[in-house]
């Protein structure tokens, strides 16, 4: 008979918040919660379903654009010590033969089990909204190059970054159908019409959409020129898209995450964004072939000349942003923003993002100060 386990404590869902309650699971699957009288007792967790990350680098100087299998293991398992129990592994744009060597070593690890995919941000984006990607490693949209890619993965592409102006965005799109991987859009200095016929007609394909970082990356929003940021937003109002929120404090002020959560609240997906710095002290790092320095956790090119270079990817966590958000919306809302909109977005509501009994029990027990004392998935202790 299979033994039934069990943890007590405060208990949140996507729907609401237990007080006081028993987590119980039973093969690897949840088999119910159970509410208790009273309050939970003083130190008791606070139990979560884990955390969904769609776009990370990295973490405790491991970076999946460039990384050893080895330094790829490392921050996955950074990460997911820290209640990340689903996470794709992000490159920056590179040449061909540099993405074919990284996701054939990030297949290894998806097919162990460390991480979910691979999500491609880039090469086929605009220059001009670069970011903190290498100029001379993008390319216009090569549809050929992106079949070939899905292929030497085997199939671990998740999801793929590309700027809606660029040459052949549909062929793009008709690959990202043919293989269920998700058309990301950023990286952009689409207009909204242009946004807006790419996005539609990946719709119209059966193609899940999402923004790529949200306002990073792209023009502001403009009362004249609306742009690709109005045309992802309000795609995602309607249902139509789910739109990534670097929600650190740094990459978006806190009352533009809290503005699109307002507009968009069923579609709003918390993103790292991490780095290989995430978890590291100030120092010098990397982001693909390029240089960055780390000042007071906030990460950036190294600048040429007077003045400071793009922010450079994140040095959060997930936990860091259920935190911070939690404590302007609740323990709920938190949990949809880091937990159960990012599964949807992957097509894993049925397994992650929730504690409904015949889920995966994956869970994140975090204690008094904050901190995941403990990471379950699937039924086991997660190692970290």
């Amino acid at each position: 008979m299979t033994p039934v386990n069990e943890r007590v404590g405060r208990v949140v869902t996507p729907r609401r918040e237990y007080p006081h309650a028993r987590l119980r699971w039973e093969g690897g699957r949840i088999a119910g919660v159970e509410e208790l009288p009273g309050p939970a007792p003083e130190g008791s967790p606070t139990l979560v379903p884990g955390f969904v990350d769609l776009h990370n680098h990295g973490g405790a100087r491991g970076a999946f654009p460039t990384g050893t299998a080895e330094e790829c293991l490392r921050a996955a398992r950074f990460h997911r010590a820290r209640g990340t129990t689903t996470l794709l592994a992000s490159l920056v744009s590179g040449t061909e033969e540099e993405l074919r060597r990284q996701v054939r070593l990030l297949r290894g690890l998806t097919e162990a089990g460390e991480i979910h995919g691979v999500h491609l941000e880039g090469p086929f984006i605009n220059s001009a909204r670069c970011g903190a990607q290498a100029p001379t490693r993008i390319q216009p949209g090569d549809p050929a190059m992106l079949r070939r890619l899905i292929a030497e993965s085997g199939g671990t592409i998740r999801q793929v970054t590309f700027a809606p102006e660029t040459p052949r965005a549909r062929e793009l799109v008709e690959a990202c159908a043919e293989h269920g991987v998700i058309a990301s859009l950023g990286h952009t200095d689409a207009d909204y019409r242009t946004t807006r016929e790419i996005l539609d007609y990946a719709v119209g394909l059966g193609v899940t959409v999402t923004a790529t970082h949200l306002f990073n990356a792209m023009p502001p929003l403009h009362h004249r020129d609306p742009g690709a940021a109005a045309a992802l937003l309000e795609a995602a109002a309607r249902g139509a898209a789910w739109v990534e929120l670097i929600a650190d404090g740094v990459h978006l002020a806190d009352a533009t995450v809290d503005t699109v959560a307002a507009a968009a609240p069923e579609r709003a997906v918390a993103v790292t964004d991490a780095m290989e710095a995430a978890g590291m002290p100030d120092g010098a790092y990397r982001l693909g072939p390029l240089r960055v320095r780390v000042r007071e956790g906030v990460a950036r090119l190294e600048a040429e000349g007077p003045g400071e270079g793009a922010i450079a990817g994140g040095t959060s966590t997930l936990l860091d942003q259920w935190r911070r958000y939690r404590e302007r919306h609740g323990a709920v809302a938190a949990v949809r923003l880091t937990s159960t909109h990012p599964a949807r977005a992957l097509g894993l509501e049925k397994e992650a993002g929730d504690l409904l009994p015949g889920m995966s029990a994956t869970f994140v027990a975090i204690d008094a100060a904050g901190r995941a004392a403990e990471v379950w998935r699937a039924g086991a202790r997660a190692e970290g």
